[in-house]
Formats: structure tokens, C-alpha cells, sequence
């Protein structure tokens, strides 16, 4: 039943109006709707997300969303352009140099939004 359905990522924002900021300034996205005080973005290939209001945001310590891209380099450029930090990692199977992990799924890139969300872009190999 599920594995034919959309999915849509959830992520919490303390401030919904400065993660639809940092969603526009730093990432170039626009919600395409507004649902009462939630946020829903639409990105490639029919995925979505949707930042909901919230005093949870930023508990979580694993990578919440991630997008594939093609080139992960030229990502990561654009992205730092427009004041995206990447994080860098040091522990048992994930290590990264100037923000990069490479490894036999491909190379990832790591960085936070506004709310304290660890999201992700990631190219395969």
C-alpha cells in the first residue's frame, strides 16, 4: 500500500517566519502553499516537505531531509554563496574534509537550517 504513495518530509521550525526566510535567502525556495501556520514546498520529481510551527525544532540529532543532486560541488558553491555553512564530521563512519564525506554511496554534504535541522544533500556514486 505505502510504497506506491507520495511521501512528504516534516520538519519543525520554532520560528516559522525566519524558516521561510532562510528557506528563500539561502536555499532559493518558495512555499507553493501556506496551511494555516505550516509552510508546504514543492521540489523535484513530485516530493514535497512541509515546516510546521513548533518548540520541538532543532532537538533532533540526525539528518531530518536530504536532496540528490548531480553535482554536489557545484551544490555546495552555490549553496555557500548564499551563507549555507556545511558541517564537518569526525566519529566511526562518517568523516568529512571542507564539509565533504565520500564514501561507497556516494559523497554528502551536511549543514543546518534556521530551526536547528540537520539536512543534507547527497551525490551517488
Amino acid at each position: 500500500m505505502l510504497k506506491d504513495s507520495a511521501i512528504m518530509a516534516v520538519l519543525p521550525a520554532k520560528d516559522i517566519n525566519r524558516a521561510k526566510d532562510f528557506y528563500r535567502d539561502k536555499l532559493g525556495l518558495e512555499p507553493s502553499e501556506t496551511i494555516e501556520e505550516s509552510l508546504l514546498y514543492r521540489c523535484g520529481k513530485g516530493t514535497s516537505f512541509l515546516i510546521y510551527q513548533t518548540d520541538n525544532a532543532g532537538t533532533a540529532k540526525n539528518t531530518q531531509m536530504g536532496w540528490e543532486t548531480d553535482n554536489l560541488e557545484r551544490d555546495m558553491e552555490e549553496l555557500r554563496g548564499r551563507g549555507v555553512v556545511f558541517e564537518d564530521y569526525d566519529f566511526p563512519g562518517l568523516k568529512t574534509e571542507n564539509g565533504v564525506s565520500t564514501d561507497s554511496f556516494g559523497k554528502g554534504a551536511w549543514f543546518l537550517d534556521s530551526e536547528g535541522n540537520i539536512l543534507n544533500i547527497a551525490q551517488r556514486a
